[in-house]
């Protein structure tokens, strides 16, 4: 039973999509992690869709690219959090993904992260699941404790070589 279910509609995206993954797998957070394609198998979507709640499933991360169809549709389906990644594209840099997944209809709410934003979404999905559980707060937390440490010691490292010597 995985709490996260990530989606793709093709391999493309799986440089974007394993990012969010490494964040659950920090945190302790179980995933499953499919491809499919809501335009070109809707039958296998439908149901994957209708059956991720009575899977065990608490938020889908789903991301798209282009027409960027697969996470309205999980909202449309799946009664509970989706998070949507619009994918950079080569023709207009991602924003079609984003105006498609960020532009939801009333009633089908998709949250979205920046294009490209796997580890945002992520973390958006382990805060979604922390409301309810402590230790996975704690979690978050450290985390964030975590992230905070190492730009101080970068900037620690900067003050003692000087920048000419950081290698930017």
């Amino acid at each position: 039973m995985a709490a996260v279910s990530i989606v793709m509609g093709s391999d493309s995206d799986m440089p974007v999509m394993s990012k969010a993954a490494e964040v659950l797998d920090i945190l302790g957070i179980s995933y499953d992690m499919r491809i499919i394609s809501a335009h070109r198998e809707p039958d296998v979507f439908f149901e994957y869709a209708k059956s991720a709640k009575e899977k065990g499933t608490k938020v889908i991360i789903a991301g798209a690219g282009m027409a960027a169809h697969l996470p309205g549709m999980c909202a449309a389906i799946f009664p509970l959090p989706v998070i949507g990644i619009p994918m950079h594209t080569t023709s207009l840099g991602g924003r079609d993904s984003l105006y498609s997944i960020v532009q939801m209809p009333s009633g089908i709410p998709v949250a979205t992260v920046a294009i490209n934003g796997g580890t945002n979404a992520g973390l958006l999905a382990a805060r979604m699941l922390a409301i309810g559980d402590d230790a996975l707060l704690e979690k978050l937390e450290k985390y964030s404790e975590d992230m905070k440490d190492a730009v101080v010691r970068k900037d620690e490292k900067l003050a003692k070589c000087g920048w000419q010597n950081y290698g930017i």
